[in-house]
């Protein structure tokens, strides 16, 4: 997707390459960020927003769903408990974004181990999100390369999404971001890795669900697809870390991991910075650092 779609002023000079500096004017615009969301994950989604600076809004009604759009900086359509209803209330925020050039991600939850979701995510990509964040199962099925994870959880690695993550952005021009021991976010045939995060962040409901609410709060602070999903997934990293330094299991770490993204300071993600990286060499079609 055309980055100029995000932002009528488009992003200032060196947020492409500056987490930092995404996360800092994340703080100072607040973005409002809709979230049409999995019913388990809500409260979690709500206060992760909060945490990183953004406001959220839960509009997922039918009705009003749309026209919230026209208010948010940014929206997040995960598929996690897609009621009918629900799925109703996403493609009329979907089509309302895609009409007004809201930036959007979309989170395909479960796709390929669930066929209703997986039919339906196929209906939403064709309204241009400008971010697919997923797990390397969920990418993969999106492309039919693969039959998906166990329930949510992935069964593939991020580097084995790779291809697949390129072949979907070529395809649809949203950036794609994998989520990983490492991940990877893939605009077109270029791919960023980011490094770091604590594996506690997967022992807590919403922790990836609510990481595709901050990609889309930064995204629409950065005015970059790439760049707010670079900041997001660095941002989650160094939360984690200092999270499970602290925490003594899941419980404990649930409520350090959101005081960490508070307290994260653009210094810190640019301090993360040596840990964002091109593809490794040898793969330089897909080369570029963040």
């Amino acid at each position: 997707m055309d980055d100029a779609r995000l932002s009528e002023s488009g992003p200032p000079e060196g947020t492409d390459s500056e987490p930092g500096a995404v996360i800092e004017l994340l703080r100072e615009t607040a973005p409002l960020v809709q979230c049409v969301t999995n019913a388990v994950v809500v409260n979690f989604t709500a206060n992760a927003l909060l945490a990183v600076g953004a406001s959220p809004v839960m509009a997922d009604v039918p009705g009003e769903a749309g026209e919230c759009v026209g208010a948010a900086s940014a929206l997040l359509v995960n598929l996690g408990t897609p009621s009918g209803e629900q799925r109703e209330a996403m493609l009329e925020a979907a089509e309302a974004a895609d009409a007004s050039g809201t930036p959007w991600v979309l989170d395909p939850v479960g796709v390929g181990a669930l066929g209703l979701r997986t039919a339906f995510a196929q209906r939403l990509i064709a309204l241009r999100p400008t971010v697919v964040r997923g797990n390397a199962s969920e990418i993969l099925a999106l492309t039919g390369s693969g039959a998906g994870g166990r329930g949510v959880d992935a069964a593939d690695t991020v580097d084995a999404a790779i291809d697949a993550a390129v072949a979907l952005s070529a395809r649809t021009g949203s950036v794609v971001a994998v989520s990983g021991e490492v991940d990877a976010v893939v605009d077109g045939d270029r791919v960023v890795r980011v490094a770091g995060g604590s594996a506690l962040l997967t022992r807590v409901t919403g922790g990836g669900c609510s990481l595709g609410a901050v990609v889309a709060a930064a995204v629409a602070a950065a005015g970059s697809g790439r760049a707010g999903s670079v900041t997001a997934h660095a941002l989650y990293a160094v939360a984690s870390e200092r999270a499970a330094a602290r925490a003594e299991g899941p419980g404990s770490f649930a409520v350090a991991f959101l005081d960490a993204l508070a307290a994260a300071t653009p210094d810190d993600l640019s301090a993360h910075a040596p840990r964002i990286a091109a593809a490794p060499p040898g793969d330089e079609a897909r080369g570029g650092g963040a």
